[in-house]
């Protein structure tokens, strides 16, 4: 195995951190990055260090099972091996173009399977559904630009029905759900049932990844370490892909 992992190539699935990370729209604060030093100290080497702050959901993130689901792991409670393993890549862009609302359901996973067999027990299982290319315009990746609770209602993006998570916990065995948009639920959710139904079972989400569309269908492998915060309901992402 690490002599395979040695030859492949490795895929960055994360967007940096910066002012222009998107976060849902009632938080009240983003990613900030303050500079406590930068230059030449008294000692004569040059030296660089910075303070940051971040809400625990926005950019490319992990959502702990406890985020939607009481008594379930939270972050420094998932175990390491939830969050590495073969990655399937189901690709919805041709349904989403069309409605930005769509909710990825059961028929495309059947379709899916009927191309590329089974979904493998204890896959990372990730959707590409087109959205990463506008992360940079949160009008497009959001669906409104607007700042505050009253904007929540206007979010418009894809994601994954309800209706498939269920039948994911009762027939697929997985470890993870990955999305290239804003939340595994889509936009115009109220009650967040796909976070409820995966988190419950403890399966782990990772939202506003990038570059799948530089990921097989099947055949690469994950690795997506978040930052350890003790008792955390999310963590800023870091995951990474390999292939062949």
């Amino acid at each position: 195995m690490a002599a395979q992992l040695a030859t492949g190539k490795w895929i960055d699935l994360s967007h940096d951190f910066s002012e222009k990370t998107i976060y849902w729209p009632n938080n009240p604060t983003g990613f900030k990055l303050d500079t406590q030093f930068n230059g030449i100290t008294a000692a004569g080497f040059y030296y660089s260090s910075n303070f940051f702050s971040s809400p625990e959901h926005g950019g490319t993130h992990l959502d702990a099972p406890v985020h939607f689901a009481k008594g379930k792991w939270s972050v420094d409670e998932i175990p390491t091996e939830q969050l590495i393993g073969e990655a399937v890549v189901i690709d919805v862009t041709e349904k989403t173009k069309s409605n930005p609302d769509y909710q990825i359901t059961q028929e495309d996973i059947e379709n899916w399977e009927k191309q590329y067999d089974k979904i493998p027990s204890n896959a990372i299982l990730l959707f590409r559904t087109g959205w990463s290319k506008f992360y940079s315009d949160a009008q497009k990746y959001l669906g409104t630009a607007e700042k505050g609770q009253e904007a929540v209602k206007k979010l418009h993006f894809p994601s994954i029905h309800p209706e498939l998570a269920e039948w994911l916990t009762k027939n697929r065995k997985i470890k993870a759900v990955g999305v290239d948009c804003a939340s595994v639920d889509y936009g115009q959710s109220v009650y967040f049932k796909t976070h409820q139904i995966l988190y419950a079972q403890n399966i782990i989400g990772f939202e506003n990844l990038t570059n799948l569309e530089r990921l097989p269908q099947k055949g690469s492998f994950v690795i997506a370490l978040p930052m350890k915060i003790k008792g955390g309901s999310g963590a800023p992402l870091r995951i990474i892909a390999w292939i062949e």
